[in-house]
């Protein structure tokens, strides 16, 4: 569902991406690993359409995001892709419920429609009680759930996380991870990781390694 082929990209005189190419499945959980400065975060930016490359394809179900409009790119960015940080990027005068819908009110739904979806997901996520609370009042580990929630609401194609974890105790990476997997088997939900956090890399379906923009 996911096509990359030969993509690359510079900063100044700086070659960062070199010719990457991978393909994803439907459905699959795909980690990419590597040093600092290996071209992870720069590449899944790409993939998820957030810069453009320099030079090569990328195809996500057939559409080539690079060629539509700077509108319509931005309405398939919304509707077709989900994105999971590090650092959860929640608004912080925004209740978990709040945060959650955003996606889905700029798609055009109703209040009340995006309401309902959120709050299925946060039933799914064990987050119903928290849905009224702020982020500055959740843990570290409901605020990321409710970063997964608002990265769901949309039904997307793929969901790229970067460093989901990585601000995260042990505990809590240990169940965001097992979140990944349950959200697989039931959505069939297709997820790409960068992590330096290697148990969650060796769960996934394929582990791929960055190293010198390229991968291996």
């Amino acid at each position: 569902m996911l096509h990359a082929e030969g993509l690359t990209k510079s900063y100044g005189d700086l070659a960062v991406l070199k010719g990457v190419s991978l393909d994803i499945r439907a459905g699959e959980v795909v980690s990419i690993v590597g040093s600092s400065g290996a071209g992870k975060t720069t590449l899944l930016q790409l993939l998820g359409t957030l810069e453009n490359p320099d030079g090569g394809k990328l195809l996500i179900d057939g559409i080539d995001p690079f060629r539509l409009s700077p509108k319509k790119l931005a309405e398939f960015r919304n509707t077709s892709i989900g994105f999971i940080f590090q650092f959860h990027q929640l608004l912080p005068e925004f209740t978990a419920l709040e945060n959650a819908v955003l996606p889905a009110l700029i798609k055009g739904k109703s209040q009340a429609e995006a309401s309902k979806a959120a709050m299925e997901l946060f039933e799914l996520l064990g987050l119903s009680h928290r849905a009224g609370h702020k982020p500055a009042e959740l843990s570290g580990g409901e605020q990321q759930r409710v970063a997964v929630a608002r990265s769901l609401i949309n039904q997307p194609r793929v969901v790229f996380a970067d460093e989901p974890s990585g601000n995260l105790d042990s505990h809590n990476s240990e169940e965001l991870h097992k979140l990944f997997f349950d959200l697989r088997d039931r959505f069939n939900q297709t997820f790409v990781i960068v992590t330096h956090n290697e148990i969650l890399a060796n769960m996934a379906d394929r582990k791929m390694v960055m190293k010198d923009g390229m991968i291996f």
